[in-house]
């Protein structure tokens, strides 16, 4: 599809905006050129947060529930640094601290995507945003209908792969049949397959599968707690409560978000003004809380992708004034119930 005049000039009078608004407060904020080190320094906050909290755990002075909803939301920063840091916003002429940086926010969010392989289906998502072949946002159910399975694998990257294999399947070798899934796609999608969720993610996710099959059979009364199981149940604890459930927990608010704030299917491939909403309404609020305000600010990035999530934070109010001026949608909850398709059914 060709994108018209009119939604071009529209593209262009928001970017233009959002970056003015974005230079003004660089220029109003001086701390903010310090930019790398404004990264840093959140990064090593957050990691000290999560230390913090599994130490109060530990020596009873926090229960286990507060735990996991307080590495969640630390877990929350930490993901929107990743996805400045696939963007190359954090030393980026100096790869050691840049990888260090990626590495850490993988090793304390390890269900996700090994995040060099995750930059590569990032890119392009930017460039195919709402097609079939938007393999990220695929993955996290944008375009499923909803139901039972679309809530049950929101937060699970290895049940929803497993559980639409063939479908997913069937739809990229057509897309490739049409020339829209290129080679060099199809061998970094194998890649990813077999080595995208190691070493982390698989085992995790494994281990995550029989610890609660093991506590829902013991609560039960289905099954005696025997020598072994007392030793796989303080074992396994301390990594499920820090590294399983606040990740699975923050996955699902960030993926509940992300996949209905996208739209799928129906847009003109490239049209910015199609492919995202802005999704704030107050109940999101508490999904919100865990994925730092996503649904209010990612389609600023979807027009200004070169800034850092804190900026985004901070320019938001005149974004959402630009927008609605030309038209983005705000709160579209009818996509809910059309398989996040942009045009009604």
């Amino acid at each position: 599809m060709n994108i018209s005049d009119i939604d071009i000039l529209k593209i262009r009078r928001i970017t233009a905006q959002l970056q003015q608004e974005h230079d003004r407060l660089r220029m109003k904020f001086k701390f903010l050129k310090f930019q790398n080190f404004i990264g840093l320094a959140l990064m090593i906050l957050s990691v000290i947060g999560i230390l913090l909290s599994t130490y109060l755990c530990f020596v009873g002075a926090m229960n286990t529930f507060l735990l996991v909803l307080t590495i969640a939301f630390w877990n929350s920063i930490l993901h929107e640094l990743e996805h400045d840091l696939i963007h190359g916003l954090y030393f980026k002429k100096v790869k050691f601290i840049h990888n260090m940086m990626l590495f850490t926010v993988w090793f304390f969010r390890p269900l996700t995507l090994n995040p060099w392989i995750r930059k590569y289906w990032h890119y392009n998502h930017h460039q195919h945003s709402g097609q079939k072949i938007d393999i990220e946002e695929r993955g996290v159910t944008n375009g499923e209908k909803w139901g039972f399975l679309r809530l049950l694998i929101t937060p699970d990257l290895v049940l929803g792969f497993l559980l639409r294999l063939r479908r997913l399947k069937k739809e990229i070798i057509q897309e490739k049949q049409n020339g829209n899934f290129s080679e060099k796609d199809s061998e970094k999608l194998k890649s990813t397959v077999l080595f995208g969720m190691l070493p982390f993610g698989i085992p995790l996710h494994f281990l995550f599968y029989f610890w609660i099959i093991l506590y829902s059979l013991s609560y039960f009364g289905l099954f005696s707690p025997t020598n072994w199981t007392s030793s796989f149940f303080e074992i396994s604890n301390p990594v499920i409560y820090i590294f399983v459930l606040p990740n699975l927990i923050r996955q699902f608010c960030l993926h509940f978000i992300t996949s209905n704030m996208h739209y799928y299917g129906d847009i003109e491939e490239g049209n910015i003004l199609q492919q995202t909403q802005v999704l704030n309404r107050w109940w999101t609020w508490p999904f919100q809380l865990f994925c730092f305000n996503f649904g209010s600010t990612h389609s600023i990035h979807h027009f200004v992708v070169n800034e850092p999530f804190y900026l985004r934070q901070m320019s938001m109010k005149k974004s959402h004034q630009v927008f609605k001026q030309e038209g983005i949608r705000f709160n579209d909850t009818r996509s809910f119930k059309n398989a996040n398709h942009y045009w009604p059914k």
